[in-house]
């Protein structure tokens, strides 16, 4: 099984007792700019930045990334995904996808070698 690139913007996590790779692509975001009513990425990204989420948010954000990289998921199933470590890991799940779409995503991996 394929695992999470962080240059792709992709993150993982284990979900349900699942490990599940989640991405904001360009259709997940147009998917989070209307359930937020945002006029454009912009706006998107500076309401996220707020770190203000309710659960609901969440819900939206973790169900457009499990939907981007391919899980065919509605967010009422996501509303009763667990994790380990409980709200408090799925609310740093959520700023890690945000992070890796709208941030400058650090790769966990060892580093390239300078190119010559």
């Amino acid at each position: 099984m394929a695992r999470a690139n962080r240059h792709r913007g992709e993150v993982e996590a284990m979900l349900n007792g699942e490990r599940r790779i989640l991405c904001l692509t360009l259709g997940a975001l147009a998917e989070l700019e209307t359930a937020f009513a945002a006029d454009n990425l912009m706006d998107l990204a500076a309401r996220f930045s707020t770190g203000r989420l309710k659960a609901g948010d969440m819900i939206r954000i973790l169900g457009a990334g499990l939907r981007g990289a391919g899980n065919l998921l509605d967010d009422e199933d996501v509303a009763t995904m667990t994790m380990e470590g409980g709200v408090a890991a799925l609310a740093a799940l959520v700023g890690e996808l945000l992070s890796v779409t709208f941030g400058v995503a650090k790769d966990t991996t060892e580093e390239n070698p300078p190119l010559p």
